[in-house]
């Protein structure tokens, strides 16, 4: 299923995409919201697929309607650093023997066509195309990478953006140039993981402006996505609702020679992860 929330900001409504990938219906009539109850819960979601497959489901008019995060009431977002080969490659990082992980604040994440705003002195805001993982089940010390993608509800198309000044040179932890606000459109949908059979053979694109940046395939990653959720797990429970972002292919600014084409207002970001829906953002100063 590919499940999206939609409607004005702090009143959106669940949704469902159908099979002929254009038809929005509503399933407020089935169930409440999308989020981490919902994916635990494996009778609500059976309730959803039975609603999908009656076609009884009422069609939502999607003219000029907003697509919102497809997941509400995030418990956290844990991000993986320096998940793909080339991208460590371009930006002169050794590989790392161990998942690099930080955390962004829920509160960052957006709708995948929602305004991203640059920050205020920010001279070096960045891109990052990244398959993003959702959970579904609690994850406490998950014993290998093929018991951790039991633990996946479903997948989505994210867009990790960082500020590579605040992350880097302003000393510290990577985390003042990863939190600033609008730093994590999410969606358009949550696909669940029985339409992804393979997490690491999707491709993995973006554009600014029109030209294409990053051309990539999940299949570079350094951690898959199964030893990613069961290497969280030694160090953090993962709850249902908590988001993984996986990494970036390489493409990034910060990769690219002087000067680096670092974004700014008025520049256009498109992005898609193969099979999980595009994101389209326009930028503005904060």
């Amino acid at each position: 299923m590919k499940l999206l929330r939609v409607g004005p900001v702090g009143a959106e409504r669940p949704a469902l995409l159908d099979e002929d990938g254009v038809t929005v219906r509503d399933l407020s009539g089935v169930v409440t919201e999308i989020d981490g109850a919902l994916l635990a819960d494996s009778a609500a979601l059976e309730r959803v697929r039975a609603a999908a497959r009656a076609g009884t489901l009422p069609v939502l008019d999607t003219a000029g309607l907003r697509i919102g995060a497809p997941l509400a009431r995030i418990g956290k977002v844990v991000c993986v650093g320096l998940n793909y080969f080339d991208h460590a490659k371009e930006v002169g990082a050794e590989i790392p023997a161990e998942p690099i992980l930080f955390l962004k604040a829920p509160d960052t994440v957006v709708g995948p066509n929602d305004t991203v705003l640059v920050p205020r002195g920010s001279v070096k805001t960045d891109w990052e195309v990244e398959l993003a993982v959702v959970i579904g089940r609690t994850a406490r010390y998950v014993e290998s990478a093929a018991a951790g993608l039991s633990y996946v509800a479903g997948y989505a198309t994210s867009h990790d953006v960082s500020e590579r000044e605040w992350q880097i040179e302003r000393g510290g932890t990577w985390d003042k140039g990863k939190n600033c606000e609008t730093f994590n459109p999410l969606g358009p949908w949550l696909v669940t993981a029985d339409e992804v059979p393979d997490p690491q053979g999707l491709t993995v694109r973006l554009w600014v402006n029109g030209e294409l940046k990053q051309d990539g395939t999940t299949a570079e990653q350094i951690f898959g996505v199964g030893e990613v959720v069961r290497y969280v797990s030694q160090f953090m429970t993962l709850y249902p609702g908590d988001v993984i972002n996986t990494g970036t292919p390489a493409g990034v600014a910060m990769g690219q020679p002087e000067p680096k084409p670092f974004l700014r207002e008025g520049d256009v970001v498109e992005l898609e992860v193969g099979g999980l829906g595009r994101q389209r953002q326009s930028l503005k100063g904060a």
